[in-house]
């Protein structure tokens, strides 16, 4: 089987055209095209009134070997890649073994859990919050009566903070061995419309996730792992390794019992913020790591779809339509558009009391009135928050501390128009954009609630980004505040083994770990480190 890529063709091109395309761009005859199936479509926007889809195929024809031989040298014509996932390391027959353990049930956990249920080891899950359709109701305590429970919220608890999110399923990591197609499989499997197998951008939505989640936990404990909610980690129990490393050992639980465990995935989230304080208080090597700080920002989809689609907008085969912005400013900032969600709305994200965090979520269909994407400045250790490993931390909660002020302290957001932003003017009143933030918005003064510079870059890159996506600064344009939860501020360091750099039997993982950023990344990572526990157990 061959791959063709870069395969263009019209908007409106009639299903015919795809296999005369096909033969044209291989010069061979019609009869010897046997069969095709898409591998990936995506769409040239450049010109926005002649879209073009742009097609990557997987093809059957007469005589491969010549036809490679043909166009040798040729990167859009090549064998088709083995994509089958291969398990690194089984369970022996009859094992009975100390069970690894995994702690956090998001996308990396999740998928970490799955490989080790599929290879046999029937790990044990821990995650602080609750299922997923309890941890719903919880979630939406807040967002329509303003009730948080820090346990059990958009952070925390089944399908992580990745299920009420866009639910987008692509991501810039190399992936030579197609991990990132196994993930995706493996949501199809579980209830996941399976376009997501050749969209250029897939996604899913939220509620879509709540089900698949759902899927793939009862195929985990049908494999016999084991699931054990409400349960959190308060403390490791260590010893001195014979190289001279601390050893995990164990781990204390918040109920006074004690779980005995030398294989820990550490898939915690980037808000698992406890947690990142008793690993430093333990001695687990930290480092701070680079985030981001800034707002929400919503604007008409309809504005969105005629900027980047023109006289297109609207077409079946577009959807909703996206945008991706970035602009380094004179104060040597980066000020860059995050998480934008086509057709959806911002929603209450924080986990703590007393602060307001801001994040974007849409459905698969993504249909709702307004597009929104995070608007953030990218901030550093060495510049921004230099005491500690554990300083990003500190700098989150003060400004999220100043968001809950600035909203009226009733877990409703900070907001404020374009124009007033601008103009370094509070806001009185909306204008003709509705923001969708619940559970509701205090129109004020943004700049009680982020970093000066942050709001000097923003106002900087404001305009630029209006002229290259039209109405992206119109005056009425609302923000929210504030966007603190890009990614996690701290790393758990690892070595090659995926252990702790300074803690055997410890395998941090994932966001919250500082080696993924989003779903599928996430997934990734829970993979690579779950076949490293693997392999560590099959060769003790």
């Amino acid at each position: 089987m061959l791959r063709l890529s870069g395969l263009n063709l019209p908007l409106d091109h009639a299903p015919e055209a795809l296999p005369e395309a096909i033969c044209t761009r291989l010069r061979i005859e019609r009869a010897a095209l046997r069969d095709f199936t898409v591998f990936k479509r995506g769409n040239d926007a450049r010109r926005r009134n002649a879209i073009l889809l742009v097609y990557t195929l997987d093809i059957e024809i007469a005589d491969e070997a010549e036809v490679l031989a043909r166009f040798e040298g040729d990167k859009d014509v090549r064998p088709t890649p083995d994509m089958a996932y291969h398990f690194v390391a089984h369970a022996p027959q009859g094992w009975s073994g100390r069970r690894p353990v995994v702690i956090g049930a998001g996308p990396c956990g999740l998928f970490a859990g799955l490989i080790l249920a599929q290879s046999g080891f029937r790990p044990i899950i821990l995650d602080r919050g609750k299922v997923v359709r309890q941890r719903t109701k919880d979630t939406w305590g807040l967002w329509r009566r303003s009730e948080l429970n820090p346990d059990s919220n958009v952070q925390f608890g089944e399908g992580g903070a990745g299920t009420f999110s866009d639910g987008k399923l692509y991501c810039r990591v190399k992936d030579p061995r197609f991990l990132g197609r196994k993930v995706l499989e493996e949501f199809v499997k579980a209830g996941a419309p399976d376009d997501i197998l050749w969209q250029a951008h897939p996604h899913i939505g939220t509620f879509r996730l709540v089900t698949m989640v759902e899927s793939m936990r009862r195929t985990i404990e049908e494999l016999g792992g084991e699931y054990r909610w409400q349960t959190r980690v308060d403390d490791l129990a260590m010893e001195r390794g014979p190289d001279g490393r601390q050893q995990l050992r164990g781990l204390h639980l918040h109920d006074g019992s004690f779980l005995e465990a030398d294989h820990v995935v550490m898939a915690i989230g980037h808000s698992a913020r406890p947690t990142f304080e008793m690993l430093h208080d333990r001695g687990v090597h930290l480092e701070a790591k680079p985030f981001s700080i800034g707002v929400r920002i919503e604007h008409p989809q309809s504005w969105v779809d005629k900027a980047r689609y023109g006289q297109c907008a609207g077409h079946p085969d577009l959807g909703a339509a996206a945008y991706a912005l970035a602009h380094h400013c004179s104060n040597e900032r980066t000020v860059y558009s995050f998480c934008m969600c086509p057709g959806g709305r911002v929603v209450a994200a924080t986990s703590e009391e007393g602060r307001v965090v801001t994040n974007g979520m849409s459905q698969y269909s993504r249909a709702e009135f307004n597009a929104n994407s995070g608007l953030v400045v990218g901030i550093d250790p060495a510049r921004d928050y230099p005491d500690g490993p554990l300083a990003g931390i500190a700098l989150q909660r003060h400004w999220e501390s100043k968001a809950f002020e600035a909203g009226g302290g009733t877990y409703a957001a900070p907001g404020q128009k374009v124009a007033d932003f601008l103009a370094g003017r509070p806001s009185t009143a909306l204008g003709e954009v509705t923001p969708s933030y619940k559970p509701g918005v205090t129109m004020t003064d943004l700049s009680l609630c982020l970093p000066a510079f942050v709001v000097d870059s923003i106002r900087e890159a404001l305009p630029v980004f209006g002229r290259q996506v039209a109405n992206y600064d119109h005056p009425d344009v609302v923000m929210t505040g504030v966007e603190t939860r890009t990614s996690s501020p701290v790393r758990i360091t690892r070595d090659k083994s995926f252990q702790s750099l300074n803690t055997a039997g410890l395998y941090p993982a994932g966001e919250g770990a500082g080696y993924a950023g989003g779903i599928l990344s996430a997934a990734i990572d829970g993979i690579k480190v779950a076949e490293a526990v693997a392999r560590s157990i099959v060769a003790a």
